[in-house]
């Protein structure tokens, strides 16, 4: 189901999202929002769920999940090959 509103927007480009909208983006208080533009179209996201599809997006893609301390170290030994071999 699409819901729409119309939400007025100030000459300094200001807006207030409505509770409606503020509550399905599971936001209380004050918060962060990410707005993406598709096309011709604006898209809201709670931060909270740009983080979970792009943490779902990264397992997705994953071929060598090591811890990041085991590839900061392999990134520093190579660093280290580098300039050994100048």
């Amino acid at each position: 189901m699409v819901n729409s509103v119309d939400i007025r927007v100030a000459e300094n480009g200001r807006m207030v999202l409505p509770r409606t909208v503020r509550e399905a983006l599971g936001l209380t208080g004050a918060g962060v929002v990410v707005l993406s533009i598709e096309g011709d179209n604006v898209k809201l996201s709670s931060m909270r769920k740009s983080i979970q599809q792009a943490q779902a997006l990264y397992r997705a893609h994953v071929t060598d999940d090591q811890p990041s301390e085991a590839f900061l170290e392999a990134r520093r030994g190579e660093a280290s090959d580098d300039h050994g071999a100048s």
